[in-house]
């Protein structure tokens, strides 16, 4: 899967979205632009082996193990 700016700026509003379930404030989210893109492109990539993959699923799945691991 190829992604667009327009694509990774929605996985990027996705994840901060998904981190509103876990943080009442969003602006203190527990990582810096750096780890947020790299979140983003862990999704990207995630899309591009497994395109079946629901990617409100990836993006939960992804946030969730950064939270854990």
């Amino acid at each position: 899967m190829r992604c667009t700016l327009l694509e990774k700026k929605l996985i990027i509003k996705m994840i901060k979205n998904c981190f509103k379930q876990y943080y009442s404030e969003v602006d203190l989210l527990p990582m810096n632009s750096e780890d947020l893109e790299e979140l983003a492109d862990r999704i990207i990539q995630i899309k591009a082996e497994q395109p079946a993959v629901d990617l409100y699923e990836a993006v939960n799945d992804t946030v969730y193990e950064f939270l854990t691991g």
